[in-house]
């Protein structure tokens, strides 16, 4: 089997990141929770790898931390969005045209009207800032995604033969949903899940921008981003580094979302 190339590429750089957030749980060149003042804004050297912030702390350090919270959040928020969206759009497809499906539907509907960034503002008013309320933000508005994308792969299959068969033999739609349906569209749930993933590092990224996600001394990219436009001009160098992490993390997840869609889609690989 030949893999492609961007299933290759975004895995190495999906798994760079991977490692460094592993890596963090244990090690750290240094203390991200430890300000020394007198090294502020140092540039990259020996002992600071990647230079240090307004507060003297360890960039590569904050960037290996950041990373495991914006991963973190988007991992929770995705696994919201497919352990809810995923069963109501099941329960659509089984039940096409009826009150169920519209309720469902028309629920999706006006999630969508509601961006994440205002329910994150709405949950704020509520419970305060917190990576928490990020996680339930990006998490509810994935729900709609995952019941549109399940819905809609699954009414393809409920019209084939085979699931007609499985009627006939007095199988219930729930049953036929677990065992039929859902594995013959799990490769596009896998796909637009990796998708989500990578919009879920953007949103958490935006939130956090905000003021509305982690909050310090939790380190987080978007944070980090927040914190270093007051120095844009004077050290690009602290907006520049979170902002290529999130870059180089989302393109690794979109490549390999796109190789996981041609290595997974049967149409793609008859074609190649």
């Amino acid at each position: 089997m030949k893999w492609p190339i961007q299933l290759i590429t975004g895995t190495i750089l999906t798994g760079f990141f991977v490692v460094a957030v592993a890596l963090s749980f244990i090690w750290t060149p240094h203390d991200v929770t430890i300000l020394t003042i007198a090294d502020r804004l140092q540039a990259p050297s020996a002992n600071y790898w990647l230079g240090t912030d307004h507060f003297g702390r360890d960039m590569f350090s904050m960037l290996m931390v950041g990373a495991r919270t914006s991963i973190a959040v988007a991992i929770v928020a995705v696994g919201i969005g497919m352990g809810i969206g995923i069963p109501l759009g099941l329960m659509a497809a089984a039940n096409r045209g009826s009150l169920l499906d519209e309720v469902i539907m028309r629920g999706n509907d006006l999630i969508f009207a509601f961006p994440s960034l205002v329910i994150a503002i709405l949950i704020t008013a509520v419970f305060g800032p917190s990576a928490l309320n990020a996680i339930l933000a990006i998490g509810i508005f994935n729900i709609p995604v995952f019941a549109r994308v399940t819905r809609g792969a699954a009414l393809s299959v409920w019209t084939l033969d085979y699931i007609l068969a499985a009627r006939t033999c007095g199988k219930r739609a729930l049953r036929i949903s677990v065992e039929h349906i859902l594995p013959n569209i799990a490769n596009l749930l896998i796909v637009q899940g990796t998708i989500q993933f990578s919009l879920g590092i953007l949103a958490e990224a935006g939130l956090s921008y905000v003021g509305l996600g982690a909050q310090p001394p939790t380190p987080s990219w978007g944070r980090m981003l927040a914190d270093a436009q007051t120095y844009i001009y004077s050290d690009a160098r602290l907006a520049f580094l979170p902002g290529i992490a999130i870059v180089l993390m989302v393109l690794g997840l979109n490549l390999m979302g796109d190789g996981l869609r041609d290595l997974l889609d049967p149409r793609i690989r008859r074609e190649r």
